[in-house]
């Protein structure tokens, strides 16, 4: 599977930006990728004071560099560029070589 790392650096976010991220991804951005054409899914993860990203898995190489290519060409202006105060500190393509789902199941929801 054809994954893209997308990370933004906290370091010198503003006070209250991990709450305001988390706000985002639940009012807005999980809306916009659940369903996405090409997509086989999304993750948010964070660390507090240290970086925040967006992990995507697309179903061929051709959807994900398509979405690399007009993600970059705007990142600097993008809606978590916007809420962290500043452009993407690494955007990588990756290969993900497996998943597994564990006993608990998988749970698709815009905030844990």
């Amino acid at each position: 599977m054809h994954g893209l790392t997308v990370r933004w650096s906290l370091e010198s976010a503003p006070e209250g930006v991990e709450d305001a991220l988390a706000a985002y991804v639940e009012a807005t951005s999980h809306a916009r990728f659940t369903g996405m054409p090409g997509l086989r899914f999304k993750t948010w993860r964070m660390r507090p004071g240290e970086w925040f990203e967006g992990c995507y898995v697309f179903e061929t190489s051709a959807e994900r560099d398509a979405f690399q290519q007009d993600f970059t060409a705007s990142a600097a202006e993008s809606p978590g560029s916007q809420i962290v105060g500043s452009a993407p500190i690494l955007v990588e393509p990756c290969e993900v070589v497996a998943v597994a789902e564990g006993a608990a199941g998988f749970l698709a929801t815009p905030a844990y």
